[in-house]
């Protein structure tokens, strides 16, 4: 691929925004991925829902302001960046581009 193409972007509808209320977690099954999407204070963001410490639905976890804690060991990530928040996180969480179209959320998997 040459430094000018692009891949092509692959957005899909993954839920509707009236379902994700401020400080909200909706857990979803997109294809074979496990997709979490998040709202904080009123911005939808989406990453992989499974922590990257031990296998654990983040979804069962808690939104505590920008900070997402996994229910099995206690692990944080900043929710808008993914980032570890130290032991016993040691590999950040996979975050997919959003958009809202109207009152869908739509994630892009490519």
């Amino acid at each position: 691929m040459s430094m000018t193409e692009t891949t092509a972007e692959c957005w899909i509808s993954v839920a509707r925004k009236s379902e994700v209320e401020p400080g909200a977690i909706l857990g979803l099954k997109v294809g074979d991925r496990d997709i979490a999407v998040y709202n904080v204070d009123g911005i939808i963001y989406a990453s992989n829902n499974v922590c990257t410490h031990a296998h654990a639905y983040l979804s069962d976890g808690w939104l505590e302001g920008d900070v997402l804690e996994c229910p099995l060991h206690g692990g944080r990530f900043e929710a808008k960046t993914g980032r570890g928040m130290g032991a016993p996180i040691i590999c950040d969480l996979k975050l997919y581009a959003v958009r809202v179209e109207g009152d869908d959320i739509q994630i892009n998997l490519s």
